[in-house]
C-alpha cells in the first residue's frame, strides 16, 4: 500500500452490509477496496463448524424472516441452503418458585435459517469479488478529507484516498476506533455515540448436544427465564434436527468466573440430566469483541435512535456514507437490514464522481 493507493469508493467493514455495498458498487464498475479489521469476514455474522458436513451453528445472527426479501433473494442467488426454524411443542418459562411447562411455542415465530450458518452469506459474497477488492487483517484508524476533495483512510500499511468513504461498521465503534479530527458536526457525533450497538452488550451461548432430546418429550426448546444467567432459550438445531443444539441470550456482564457451570445447571434444571454434559458449549460475547463493541456498549439503550435522518445523509460534503445495521430505517438489527443499508449506501455514491 502506497500513498497513491487511490480508489472511487473504499467501504470500511467486511459484514453484510459492507460487502453487499462492495458488491453493488464493483458490479458498477466502481473501483472498489473493502477493508475489514478482523481476519475473516462476517463482523456479527459468526458460525462455528460442527461435525456435520455443511451444517453450522451460530454465533451471531441467526434468523431471517418472511418480507425480508433482500436475504431470500441473496440466499437463493448464491445457492445457500435454509430451512424452516423448528417450532412444534411446549415452552418453558423459569421462575423463582420453579418452572412452569406452558402449551405451544409462546417465543418463537415462524422464521428460516442457514444450513451452513449465517455466516455463509458474507463468504458467498466475498468468493464473488476479484482478488484485491477485500483486504483483511485492515483497520482504519482514520478518516479525514484529503485537500483535494475526496478523503484520506489510514490503515496500518499507509493512507489509502477516496472519492467515497462507506462507513459498514457500528456507528459508536466508529467515533471509538477512527480518528476523524473535529470533521463531523457536533449533533453527528452525539448521535454516532449515542447509538446502541445491535447484539453489543449480549452474550449468545450455543450448547450442542448428540440428539435434540427435548423435541422427543413435546418440547420447543424455547424457553424464559428470569432467574438464570440466560434470559431466553431456542432450538438451534439443524435441518432434521442435526446437528442438535440449544442456544440462549445472556446480558454480557453476567459472563464470568463460573458462567458455563451456572449455564449448564439452568439447562439441566430446565430441560433435565441430559442437557448436563453438551459435546460443545460455545461463548461468544460480544461486548468483548473489539471489532464490534465500544467500551461504552452496555450503557447504549435508546434504540429508537437506529435509522435516525442523520444516517440516511451523507457527511463530509456528501463523501462519507453510513452502512451499518443500526442505520437502517427498515428492519434496523436484522441481516435484512444490514444488506438495505449496504445497498442504499452504494446507490449513493454518484455514479459519474
Amino acid at each position: 500500500m502506497s500513498h497513491q493507493d487511490s480508489h472511487d469508493v473504499i467501504v470500511v467493514g467486511a459484514g453484510a452490509s459492507g460487502l453487499a455495498a462492495a458488491t453493488a458498487l464493483y458490479t458498477a464498475g466502481r473501483d472498489t477496496v473493502c477493508l475489514e479489521a478482523r481476519d475473516r469476514t462476517g463482523g456479527r455474522l459468526l458460525s462455528a463448524l460442527t461435525s456435520h458436513p455443511e451444517r453450522a451453528l451460530d454465533l451471531g445472527a441467526t434468523w431471517f424472516w418472511d418480507g425480508e426479501q433482500r436475504v431470500q433473494t441473496l440466499a437463493a442467488r448464491t445457492g445457500i441452503e435454509t430451512f424452516d426454524q423448528h417450532l412444534a411443542g411446549d415452552t418453558l418459562l423459569q421462575e423463582t418458585t420453579g418452572t412452569s411447562r406452558l402449551t405451544g411455542n409462546l417465543i418463537d415465530a415462524p422464521s428460516r435459517r442457514f444450513a451452513a450458518g449465517s455466516q455463509s452469506i458474507t463468504s458467498a459474497l466475498a468468493a464473488a469479488l476479484p482478488t484485491g477488492i477485500l483486504r483483511l487483517n485492515t483497520p482504519v484508524s482514520a478518516i479525514h478529507p484529503d485537500g483535494r476533495g475526496g478523503l484520506a483512510v489510514l490503515a496500518p500499511a499507509g493512507t489509502l484516498h477516496a472519492e467515497h468513504v462507506i462507513l459498514a461498521v457500528p456507528p459508536a465503534l466508529a467515533m471509538e476506533r477512527i480518528d476523524f479530527g473535529d470533521t463531523l458536526s457536533s449533533d453527528l457525533v452525539r448521535l454516532a455515540r449515542a447509538t446502541p450497538v445491535w447484539m453489543g452488550a449480549v452474550a449468545k451461548v450455543v450448547a450442542q448436544y448428540p440428539s435434540a432430546f427435548w423435541r422427543e418429550e413435546g418440547l420447543a426448546g424455547a424457553a424464559l427465564s428470569r432467574t438464570g444467567p440466560l434470559q431466553e432459550i431456542h432450538d438451534m438445531s439443524g435441518p432434521d434436527g442435526r446437528p442438535a443444539a440449544l442456544f440462549g441470550f445472556a446480558h454480557a456482564r453476567a459472563v464470568r468466573a463460573g458462567f458455563d457451570k451456572a449455564v449448564t445447571a439452568q439447562l439441566t434444571q430446565l430441560f433435565g440430566p441430559a442437557a448436563a454434559t453438551p459435546e460443545v458449549l460455545h461463548v461468544q460475547n460480544w461486548s468483548a469483541e473489539r471489532w464490534t463493541s465500544p467500551s461504552t456498549v452496555q450503557h447504549l439503550a435508546d434504540y429508537s435512535l437506529f435509522g435516525h435522518t442523520l444516517y440516511q445523509r451523507p457527511a463530509l460534503d456528501g463523501r462519507l456514507h453510513w452502512a451499518s445495521t443500526e442505520t437502517a430505517v427498515d428492519h434496523a438489527g436484522h441481516i435484512e437490514g444490514a444488506l438495505t443499508a449496504g445497498m442504499r449506501a452504494a446507490h449513493a455514491v454518484p455514479l459519474n464522481a
